[in-house]
Protein backbone atom coordinates (compact mmCIF):
# COMPACT_ATOMS: atom_id res chain seq x y z
CA UNK A 1 0.00 0.00 0.00
CA UNK A 2 1.71 3.90 -0.81
CA UNK A 3 2.43 5.86 2.23
CA UNK A 4 0.31 8.89 1.24
CA UNK A 5 2.37 10.63 3.38
CA UNK A 6 4.92 10.77 0.81
CA UNK A 7 5.07 12.25 -2.78
CA UNK A 8 7.50 13.50 -5.15
CA UNK A 9 6.89 17.43 -5.47
CA UNK A 10 8.84 19.44 -7.97
CA UNK A 11 10.52 22.61 -6.01
CA UNK A 12 10.96 26.24 -6.53
CA UNK A 13 13.86 27.33 -4.64
CA UNK A 14 13.25 31.32 -4.05
CA UNK A 15 15.85 33.68 -1.65
CA UNK A 16 14.89 34.12 1.49
CA UNK A 17 11.51 33.56 0.93
CA UNK A 18 9.01 31.61 3.40
CA UNK A 19 5.90 30.29 2.70
CA UNK A 20 3.26 29.49 5.11
CA UNK A 21 -0.34 27.91 4.81
CA UNK A 22 -2.83 29.55 3.37
CA UNK A 23 -0.67 32.26 2.60
CA UNK A 24 -1.14 34.35 -0.98
CA UNK A 25 2.20 34.30 -3.03
CA UNK A 26 2.31 36.44 -6.52
CA UNK A 27 4.96 34.48 -8.56
CA UNK A 28 6.83 35.89 -11.54
CA UNK A 29 7.79 32.72 -13.53
CA UNK A 30 10.47 33.46 -16.43
CA UNK A 31 13.47 31.02 -16.49
CA UNK A 32 12.88 28.13 -18.75
CA UNK A 33 13.69 25.40 -16.23
CA UNK A 34 10.68 26.36 -14.07
CA UNK A 35 8.27 27.87 -17.92
CA UNK A 36 8.64 23.60 -17.76
CA UNK A 37 8.28 23.09 -13.94
CA UNK A 38 4.96 25.39 -14.42
CA UNK A 39 3.47 23.40 -17.73
CA UNK A 40 3.64 20.31 -15.70
CA UNK A 41 1.59 21.46 -12.45
CA UNK A 42 -0.81 22.72 -14.46
CA UNK A 43 -1.54 19.76 -16.61
CA UNK A 44 -1.23 17.61 -12.72
CA UNK A 45 -2.52 18.66 -9.60
CA UNK A 46 -1.67 22.25 -9.77
CA UNK A 47 1.06 21.77 -7.05
CA UNK A 48 5.11 22.28 -6.56
CA UNK A 49 6.66 23.64 -3.69
CA UNK A 50 8.45 26.57 -2.45
CA UNK A 51 11.13 26.04 -0.11
CA UNK A 52 14.12 28.49 1.15
CA UNK A 53 16.97 29.26 -0.62
CA UNK A 54 20.17 30.76 1.07
CA UNK A 55 22.12 32.58 -1.33
CA UNK A 56 24.90 32.92 1.27
CA UNK A 57 25.46 29.53 1.84
CA UNK A 58 24.16 28.27 -1.72
CA UNK A 59 21.81 25.59 0.24
CA UNK A 60 17.83 24.85 0.34
CA UNK A 61 16.05 24.67 3.66
CA UNK A 62 15.29 21.39 4.72
CA UNK A 63 11.37 22.54 5.23
CA UNK A 64 9.55 24.17 3.08
CA UNK A 65 5.31 24.64 2.09
CA UNK A 66 3.26 23.64 -0.93
CA UNK A 67 1.75 26.03 -3.40
CA UNK A 68 -1.26 25.21 -5.09
CA UNK A 69 -1.89 27.14 -8.21
CA UNK A 70 -4.73 29.41 -8.23
CA UNK A 71 -4.35 31.90 -11.31
CA UNK A 72 -1.98 32.30 -13.46
CA UNK A 73 -1.16 33.96 -16.94
CA UNK A 74 1.42 33.31 -19.75
CA UNK A 75 2.01 36.19 -22.28
CA UNK A 76 3.47 35.14 -25.81
CA UNK A 77 7.32 35.35 -24.51
CA UNK A 78 6.43 32.35 -22.56
CA UNK A 79 6.56 34.20 -19.42
CA UNK A 80 3.86 33.91 -17.05
CA UNK A 81 1.92 35.66 -14.04
CA UNK A 82 0.82 33.53 -11.09
CA UNK A 83 -0.80 33.36 -8.05
CA UNK A 84 -0.03 30.66 -5.46
CA UNK A 85 -1.50 29.51 -1.77
CA UNK A 86 0.14 27.87 0.39
CA UNK A 87 -0.88 24.24 1.40
CA UNK A 88 0.62 22.08 3.69
CA UNK A 89 3.95 21.60 5.18
CA UNK A 90 6.64 19.47 4.06
CA UNK A 91 10.17 18.29 4.69
CA UNK A 92 12.58 16.96 1.88
CA UNK A 93 13.61 13.30 2.45
CA UNK A 94 15.62 12.97 -1.13
CA UNK A 95 16.38 15.17 -4.70
CA UNK A 96 15.11 13.00 -6.91
CA UNK A 97 16.39 14.66 -10.03
CA UNK A 98 18.16 17.91 -10.58
CA UNK A 99 17.71 18.77 -13.93
CA UNK A 100 15.37 20.22 -15.46
CA UNK A 101 14.46 21.54 -12.46
CA UNK A 102 14.52 20.29 -9.00
CA UNK A 103 12.38 17.26 -7.97
CA UNK A 104 12.49 15.81 -4.31
CA UNK A 105 10.73 12.84 -2.16
CA UNK A 106 9.09 14.69 0.75
CA UNK A 107 6.87 14.06 3.47
CA UNK A 108 4.45 16.37 4.73
CA UNK A 109 4.59 17.93 8.08
CA UNK A 110 1.47 18.45 10.37
CA UNK A 111 1.78 20.16 14.07
CA UNK A 112 1.68 18.07 17.06
CA UNK A 113 -1.80 16.95 18.62
CA UNK A 114 -2.56 19.66 21.34
CA UNK A 115 -1.29 19.05 24.76
CA UNK A 116 -3.63 21.79 26.26
CA UNK A 117 -6.25 23.29 24.81
CA UNK A 118 -7.39 25.29 27.38
CA UNK A 119 -3.66 26.75 28.60
CA UNK A 120 -3.13 27.02 24.36
CA UNK A 121 -6.46 29.48 24.17
CA UNK A 122 -4.80 31.71 27.06
CA UNK A 123 -1.39 31.82 25.28
CA UNK A 124 -3.68 32.57 21.91
CA UNK A 125 -5.14 35.52 23.71
CA UNK A 126 -2.00 36.91 25.22
CA UNK A 127 -0.47 36.57 21.67
CA UNK A 128 -2.98 38.23 19.86
CA UNK A 129 -3.31 41.52 22.31
CA UNK A 130 0.57 41.80 21.99
CA UNK A 131 0.26 41.77 18.54
CA UNK A 132 -2.94 44.77 18.30
CA UNK A 133 -0.99 46.32 20.73
CA UNK A 134 2.12 46.15 18.08
CA UNK A 135 -0.32 47.27 15.61
CA UNK A 136 -1.72 50.34 17.37
CA UNK A 137 1.34 51.50 18.74
CA UNK A 138 3.00 51.75 15.01
CA UNK A 139 0.26 53.55 13.81
CA UNK A 140 1.24 56.16 16.59
CA UNK A 141 4.09 56.75 16.03
CA UNK A 142 4.10 56.57 12.21
CA UNK A 143 0.70 58.73 11.97
CA UNK A 144 -1.01 56.49 10.31
CA UNK A 145 -3.01 54.27 11.51
CA UNK A 146 -3.18 50.50 11.09
CA UNK A 147 -5.64 47.71 11.42
CA UNK A 148 -5.41 43.80 11.02
CA UNK A 149 -7.99 42.08 8.46
CA UNK A 150 -11.11 41.35 9.49
CA UNK A 151 -10.51 37.63 9.10
CA UNK A 152 -7.59 37.59 11.16
CA UNK A 153 -7.16 33.81 12.52
CA UNK A 154 -8.85 33.06 15.64
CA UNK A 155 -7.77 29.57 15.82
CA UNK A 156 -4.15 29.13 17.76
CA UNK A 157 -2.44 27.13 14.65
CA UNK A 158 -3.85 29.42 11.87
CA UNK A 159 -2.96 32.67 14.10
CA UNK A 160 0.32 31.24 14.43
CA UNK A 161 1.06 30.81 10.78
CA UNK A 162 -0.30 34.33 9.68
CA UNK A 163 1.95 35.79 12.42
CA UNK A 164 4.94 33.93 11.40
CA UNK A 165 4.08 35.29 7.44
CA UNK A 166 3.77 38.69 8.35
CA UNK A 167 6.60 39.38 10.51
CA UNK A 168 8.32 42.27 9.28
CA UNK A 169 12.10 43.40 8.19
CA UNK A 170 14.91 40.77 7.37
CA UNK A 171 13.24 37.99 9.43
CA UNK A 172 13.94 35.16 7.28
CA UNK A 173 15.84 32.97 9.74
CA UNK A 174 12.96 33.30 12.18
CA UNK A 175 10.70 32.69 9.51
CA UNK A 176 11.62 29.60 8.64
CA UNK A 177 12.21 28.19 11.98
CA UNK A 178 8.44 29.05 12.90
CA UNK A 179 7.85 27.49 9.58
CA UNK A 180 9.64 24.02 10.62
CA UNK A 181 8.38 24.04 14.03
CA UNK A 182 5.72 20.88 14.57
CA UNK A 183 4.45 22.42 18.16
CA UNK A 184 1.60 25.16 18.27
CA UNK A 185 2.59 26.31 21.69
CA UNK A 186 6.19 26.74 21.01
CA UNK A 187 5.39 28.54 18.04
CA UNK A 188 2.85 30.93 19.62
CA UNK A 189 5.69 31.27 22.61
CA UNK A 190 8.29 32.38 20.07
CA UNK A 191 6.28 34.55 18.68
CA UNK A 192 4.79 36.34 21.63
CA UNK A 193 8.41 37.35 22.55
CA UNK A 194 9.33 38.66 19.58
CA UNK A 195 5.86 40.37 19.49
CA UNK A 196 6.44 41.42 23.19
CA UNK A 197 9.72 43.10 22.70
CA UNK A 198 8.62 44.95 20.40
CA UNK A 199 5.69 46.24 21.74
CA UNK A 200 7.93 47.26 24.72
CA UNK A 201 10.71 49.01 22.66
CA UNK A 202 7.72 50.91 20.89
CA UNK A 203 6.00 51.93 24.00
CA UNK A 204 9.44 53.32 25.50
CA UNK A 205 9.39 55.35 22.13
CA UNK A 206 6.36 56.29 22.61
CA UNK A 207 6.89 57.61 25.49
CA UNK A 208 9.95 59.78 24.86
CA UNK A 209 8.48 61.41 21.69
CA UNK A 210 5.77 62.81 23.88
CA UNK A 211 8.06 63.86 26.84
CA UNK A 212 9.99 65.85 23.99
CA UNK A 213 6.94 66.87 22.96
CA UNK A 214 5.82 68.40 26.45
CA UNK A 215 9.11 69.64 26.53
CA UNK A 216 9.03 71.50 23.21
CA UNK A 217 5.64 72.92 24.19
CA UNK A 218 6.68 74.38 27.61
Amino acid sequence: MADLSVRELPLFPLPDVVLFPREVLPLHIFESRYRMMLRSVLEDDRRFGVIRWDPQNQTVAPVGCCAEVLQHQTGEDGRSNIVTLGQQRFRVLDVVREAPYRTALVSWIEDEPLESPDALETLTQSVDQALRDVVELTGKLTGSPASLPEDLPDLPRELSFWIGAHLGGPVADQQQELLELTSTRERLEQEYAMLDETRRQLAARTVLRDTLANTEEC
